[in-house]
């Protein structure tokens, strides 16, 4: 593709993906390290029910919160094909389905967590079972949020890197941020999908394979909103 003008529409999308990066980070953080590292204890159901008794309206609000982050992703995910679409359109329209299958993974997730609540609301339909048995299994849904939500998480790679891939093409973006976004966006999938296959991994790997899309993420956003697009494509190959 030969060098082109960068017209309206684009301008105004690349502003809000700077938004919806920088929002959905936030909300993402909020949700899952500050509410869910506050209230979940690992390995015990029984002080995790309590917390979670104790902080009902946190624990709603991370729901929110992480709902609110899949807001954005869908947000993202359409301004991202706006601007991309022309450097390649059918390898935006498969960066932007994986996308949004990573968006109702992570909403299917999030019914997990309200299932959770409602285990241990101590409903009359659950008097069968005892207050340990229902602290056990209010775990279970908590357990299966944290899985589903690494699912996502490869989904949202391989998209990240189509869509990473099309930025370093384009020359929108200085080459070395978009590298960056090919390379973490890559590793996040990589990451995931290893501790899909072996579990274990999971602490081994903790958050490194997640930090280096973050900061592409975070930096993109920054930049998109303070400089926005540079003109033309460089390389339509």
């Amino acid at each position: 593709m030969s060098a082109a003008t960068i017209d309206a529409s684009q301008r105004r999308a690349a502003k809000i993906i700077g938004l919806a990066y920088l929002l959905g980070m936030a909300t993402a953080v909020f949700a899952d390290v500050y509410v869910r590292g506050r209230l979940i204890v690992p390995d015990s159901a029984i002080e995790t029910a309590r917390n979670l008794l104790a902080n009902e309206t946190m624990w709603r609000l991370g729901i929110a919160g992480y709902l609110a982050c899949m807001v954005s992703v869908a947000v993202l995910t359409a301004a991202l094909y706006v601007v991309l679409e022309r450097v390649d359109r059918s390898l935006a329209i498969l960066a932007t389905l994986l996308r949004v299958i990573e968006i109702a993974v992570g909403v299917v997730a999030t019914l997990s967590s309200l299932e959770a609540l409602r285990l241990l609301s101590g409903a009359s339909y659950l008097q069968a079972f005892s207050t340990e048995q229902l602290q056990g299994l209010a775990r279970l849904p908590i357990s299966a949020y944290g899985t589903a939500i690494n699912v996502s998480f490869v989904f949202l790679g391989c998209g990240s890197t189509a869509f990473s891939y099309l930025w370093l093409r384009s020359g929108y973006i200085p080459k070395p941020l978009a590298a960056l976004g090919v390379i973490g966006s890559a590793l996040l999938a990589i990451g995931a999908f290893a501790i899909v296959v072996l579990p274990q991994l999971a602490k081994t790997l903790s958050m490194l394979h997640m930090l280096p899309l973050g900061v592409f993420e975070v930096t993109l956003g920054f930049w998109l909103l303070i400089k926005g697009l540079r003109e033309g494509i460089s390389d339509g190959s």
